[in-house]
C-alpha cells in the first residue's frame, strides 16, 4: 500500500506539470465536499475512460471499468488510477491507467467525435450509470459500460426476453422452426432477441415483426452501421418498432472479433437463448457456451440435439435443456418482478463487498 501511495502521489504531480484535469476537479461545495456531477457529465466521463489510448498492447478492459464505475465512488477512483478490483483484468488496469490517463485529451476528442455520430444518426447512450441500463445485462461479470440504442431502448417489457440464434446458412426446416419460435414468443408477449445475422437471425426478427412482437437487433459494429449491407431495410423497421443495440462505438465497423463480443451482450441481455440449427465452430455455439457462463437458460432444439455431438454434450454435461416445444421455453422464463429483485439484490451485495475492502 506504501508504494502504492507513493505512486499515485508521484502521478498527481505529473498530472498537475502536464495541465491535466479531472471532471472531478471541481470547487468545494463549502460542506466539506465536492459539487457531484450531472448524469450526463458521469456518462461522458465513463465513455472518456473507455478512449483513452493503449500503452504499449494493453488498454483498459472496458467490463472492468463498467464493474467499477459502478462501485461507490467508482469514477472518482479510476481518474485517480485507482482500481480496488482484484482480478487479472484490475492488475493490467493499474499497470496502464495511470499513463494513459496522461493523454486524456486524445479520449476526449475521440468521445466528442463518436458522440457526434451518434446523434446525427438519431441514436440514444446509456450507460451503466443510468437506471434504464437493462437490468438482465447487469447480471453478467463482461458487461458492457454503454450500449448506443436506435428506437426504443429496453426496458421493463424486455426482462422476459429470449435470443433466438442459428447459422447463418440454415436449411429450410431450419429457417420454419425460426419462424415458429419467433411467432409464439411474440404471441406470448416475450422479446424477441437476435443478432441481425444471415439466416436464422434474420428469420426470427422477421417473423417477429410480423407478428406484431417486440424484437432487439443486438449488433456486431457501431450503430450508425448496417451488417449485412441487406439487411438494412430491416434494422430501420427494428429500429421503428422495437431497438437496435450495440455496445461498440458508433462508427466502430464489423470486425472478426466485434461479433463474438456481440454475442456477449445478446446474451447478458435476454433470460436465455434459443438455439435453432449450429455446427461445432458456429456463434451460435459460442453464443450457448457465453449463456451457460452467464448461469442464463440455454435452450436446444430437439433437431439441433439429434443432429449435434456438441449439442448433446451440452445437455447431458452444461446444463442445456433439450426442447421439442415453445412451450417449454415460455414456462422457464421468469417474473419481471424477480428479475428485478435479483438485481437489486446483486447491487446490495456488490455493495456489502465494497465495504469489507
Amino acid at each position: 500500500m506504501a508504494r502504492e501511495g507513493k505512486f499515485l502521489s508521484r502521478l498527481a504531480s505529473l498530472r498537475r506539470l502536464a495541465g491535466y484535469r479531472s471532471p472531478y476537479d471541481y470547487q468545494p461545495n463549502g460542506r466539506g465536499g465536492r459539487i457531484g456531477m450531472k448524469p450526463q457529465d458521469a456518462n461522458r466521463s465513463l465513455l472518456t475512460l473507455c478512449a483513452l489510448p493503449p500503452v504499449g498492447d494493453k488498454r483498459v478492459d472496458w467490463s472492468l471499468l463498467a464493474r467499477e464505475a459502478t462501485r461507490p465512488d467508482g469514477l472518482r477512483r479510476l481518474y485517480e488510477g485507482r482500481v480496488i478490483e482484484q482480478s487479472p483484468a484490475a492488475a493490467d488496469a493499474r499497470s496502464v491507467l495511470g499513463e494513459a490517463l496522461m493523454r486524456i485529451g486524445e479520449a476526449e476528442e475521440r468521445v466528442e467525435a463518436e458522440m457526434s455520430a451518434a446523434i446525427a444518426s438519431d441514436a440514444r447512450l446509456v450507460t451503466v450509470l443510468d437506471d434504464d441500463y437493462p437490468s438482465n445485462l447487469r447480471f453478467i461479470p463482461n458487461l458492457p459500460p454503454f450500449l448506443f440504442i436506435k428506437g426504443d431502448a429496453p426496458g421493463l417489457r424486455d426482462l422476459r426476453s429470449v435470443c433466438v440464434v442459428g447459422t447463418r446458412q440454415p436449411t429450410a426446416g431450419g429457417l420454419r422452426l425460426a419462424r415458429q419460435v419467433a411467432e409464439r414468443l411474440a404471441t406470448e408477449g416475450v422479446t424477441v432477441v437476435s443478432g441481425l445475422a444471415r439466416g436464422i437471425d434474420t428469420e426470427a426478427h422477421r417473423a417477429t415483426l410480423e407478428g406484431d412482437g417486440r424484437t432487439i437487433a443486438v449488433i456486431g459494429n457501431g450503430i450508425t452501421r448496417t451488417y449485412p449491407p441487406e439487411n438494412e431495410a430491416l434494422a430501420d423497421e427494428i429500429a421503428s418498432r422495437g431497438a437496435v443495440v450495440s455496445s461498440f462505438w458508433p462508427t466502430a465497423p464489423p470486425t472478426r472479433w466485434s461479433f463474438p463480443v456481440r454475442n456477449v451482450v445478446m446474451s447478458g441481455i435476454a433470460q436465455g437463448t434459443v438455439v435453432i440449427e449450429a455446427s461445432g465452430k458456429s456463434g451460435a455455439k459460442m453464443q450457448a457456451r457465453l449463456a451457460l457462463e452467464h448461469d442464463k437458460q440455454v435452450f436446444l432444439v430437439k433437431s439441433l440435439v439429434t443432429d449435434q455431438e456438441w449439442a448433446r454434450r451440452y445437455v447431458k454435461e452444461r446444463g442445456a435443456v433439450e426442447v421439442d416445444d415453445v412451450e417449454q421455453v415460455i414456462s422457464r422464463l421468469a417474473d419481471p418482478q424477480r428479475v428485478l429483485a435479483k438485481a437489486e439484490q446483486r447491487r446490495r451485495l456488490s455493495q456489502m463487498a465494497l465495504e469489507l475492502v
